[in-house]
């Protein structure tokens, strides 16, 4: 045990490092960083080891800027609605990490992502117009056609390599999403990106600084195409990166591979009929510039070699003993360790993805649901994805996709569940990109990515009941949209009058039209809790209640009436919310109902 008392210095350094690992640079503090991160102009010119480019201070203010937006539930969308707790979302990804920032923070176990690559060609969002207010922004990102969907001319732009800021708007547009994805993440979590060669460095020293350098796990290539093709003047590009950080890389844990019989026989034989079966072998005698101790050992016919070891004297002793050595070459070859598969509980994972999937293997899934591959372009196989899915999480665990484009990430989860009896949980985001008319899937009836999307998943769930398998099969769709209830104006008041006005709008706080359902789910995700919550609806004689048995909370939306109040201290909820507007200015009531309930110990909050 250490004598020595707490160092509060270095505990407090661990603890910054944890929450804001971003904050460090060379493993010391960024002071300027720290501010930067925190949301406040600092002048970023002077010399140092750190990743800069237009617009950065800008980025940082978009993440600090919080969000009114909620989601509303679609449940015609969705399938098995009631026991589900995938989670399907049509919106725009920054503005909805923000809402899953209370429901979700620390509770995803794996992330997956394949953003835009930025080729020079790709459509994305990102945030250029830093002067506008988020009243503005919020229209933008908003704006609707006739028939509902965003307006793409306004909302989606390609980011031309013939743009003086190419690369900073690409960073710009990755960095809050990824600050935000980084919050969701368990301490035992982590993320895997798919990347190419446009923005693999960039995003290598992104991830640095979001997740920390420390938290680098691996840099893997996946070979996406198995024939070679002319799309270069040089070399011919066959392979994307996935680049790997944990949140703390203490405290991951990857799962072994399960071997496959392909795998066993090309890796392990028994040439010398060993009784205990299959084996590999391995050196025992390192390189003369090793740093192993040099020693002379004896082997078992009498042949004395001096070498670098990588085991001591006894050991290589007990390897004789339990006839562990394997010498080639007759006997006169160097010695070698036998590894027996059967004494292995699994393969680890190298960095070299080859033989697992192909873009092609995932053009094939999608002409196999739709009837034709012309929907997507190279979308990522579920092979792919099934298997960082074994690499990193656990049978009951949440995966996150916020660009989830194609829905491989969705399949993959509810097929590797069928396989391995698993409840792993999707949430999948989608922005609902408008197609182009000559499409062939908006001939065909979509108008968007995301319904491509979620059409999938219905279709993969509709297979996956055909053939019986039933665990965990379904999700609840959401939408993003705008707040149900009223924002106070506080800059818009510059007088008493514009203070009596907005004092007079707020007696009723939910704006007109505003659906029950839908306000039932902002105070939810706003109270913190996840998006498969079960709701229990109870009818009164002249009112009706939302009960969440789980969170012991009651939600009311109509008047509060004494039945109401009666069955609410039966149920004995720890909280009860309700809106202002129910009691109709009749503040005796309220506060009389309020008094009842605080005599129960049930927290009375109004809206």
């Amino acid at each position: 045990m250490e004598g020595t008392s707490l160092n509060s210095h270095e505990d407090i350094i661990r603890k910054l490092k944890e929450i804001v690992p971003g904050a460090f640079s060379d493993d010391k503090i960024n002071f300027e960083q720290l501010r930067q991160i925190l949301g406040e102009t600092v002048n970023t010119d002077a010399e140092r080891y750190q990743l800069s480019w237009a617009g950065k201070a800008e980025a940082y203010k978009v993440l600090q800027t919080s969000t009114t937006s909620t989601l509303f539930p679609n449940p015609e969308a969705s399938v098995n609605w009631e026991p589900s707790e995938n989670i399907f979302i049509e919106g725009e990804n920054l503005e909805t990490l923000k809402v899953l920032q209370k429901s979700y923070y620390g509770k995803i176990k794996m992330i997956y992502i394949d953003p835009p690559y930025n080729t020079g060609s790709d459509h994305f969002i990102y945030p250029d117009k830093f002067t506008e207010t988020k009243e503005d922004y919020l229209k933008r990102v908003g704006d609707k056609d006739a028939e509902g969907r965003l307006v793409k001319d306004d909302l989606f732009r390609p980011n031309r390599k013939e743009n003086g800021q190419f690369h900073s708007n690409w960073l710009s547009m990755m960095l809050p999403r990824l600050f935000l994805a980084r919050n969701l993440l368990k301490e035992e979590g982590l993320i895997f990106i798919s990347i190419d060669d446009n923005e693999v460095n960039d995003l290598r020293l992104l991830l640095n600084e979001v997740f920390g350098e420390e938290n680098f796990v691996a840099s893997l290539m996946w070979r996406r195409r198995k024939t070679q093709a002319n799309l270069s003047k040089f070399i011919s590009p066959v392979h994307d990166y996935i680049l790997c950080f944990a949140k703390n890389i203490e405290k991951l844990k990857f799962n072994k591979l399960e071997y496959s019989k392909a795998f066993i026989d090309k890796t392990f034989s028994n040439p010398d009929n060993d009784f205990r079966g299959l084996y590999q072998t391995r050196p025992l005698a390192q390189p003369d510039n090793s740093s192993n101790p040099k020693y002379e050992l004896e082997l078992p016919n009498g042949r004395k070699i001096t070498a670098r070891w990588s085991c001591s004297p006894d050991t290589f002793v007990r390897y004789i003993q339990e006839n562990r050595l394997y010498i080639p070459k007759g006997g006169e070859g160097m010695p070698r360790l036998k590894i027996f598969f059967s004494e292995l509980d699994g393969l680890l994972p190298n960095t070299w993805l080859d033989e697992i999937a192909t873009n092609e293997m995932g053009s094939k899934e999608i002409e196999q649901l739709f009837g034709s591959n012309a929907f997507f372009t190279a979308p990522k196989p579920t092979k792919l994805i099934k298997h960082l899915l074994k690499l990193g999480t656990d049978k009951d665990d949440i995966v996150l996709d916020f660009f989830a484009g194609s829905g491989s990430t969705a399949q993959a989860v509810l097929d590797l569940n069928a396989e391995d009896d698993g409840t792993r949980k999707f949430i999948c985001i989608q922005l609902p990109e408008i197609l182009e008319n000559e499409s062939l899937p908006f001939k065909q009836g979509y108008r968007t990515i995301a319904d491509i999307c979620l059409k999938r998943i219905q279709l993969v769930i509709e297979n996956l009941y055909s053939s019986g398998r039933k665990n965990n099969i379904g999700f609840r769709a959401f939408m993003l949209g705008a707040s149900n209830f009223k924002i106070w104006q506080k800059s818009k008041i510059t007088s008493e009058t514009e203070l009596i006005e907005q004092i007079n709008l707020f007696k009723v706080p939910q704006l007109e039209g505003s659906k029950e359902l839908n306000m039932l789910w902002e105070l939810i995700l706003k109270n913190g809790f996840p998006l498969f919550t079960n709701i229990q609806t109870i009818s009164t004689s002249d009112s009706q209640l939302y009960h969440l048995p789980e969170h012991q909370y009651i939600f009311a939306f109509d008047a509060v009436t004494q039945s109401s109040v009666e069955k609410i201290l039966e149920l004995k909820p720890t909280v009860f919310i309700c809106l202002d507007s129910a009691f109709t200015n009749d503040d005796s009531r309220k506060t009389n109902i309020h008094l009842k309930l605080q005599a129960a110990n049930i927290s009375f909050k109004t809206v």
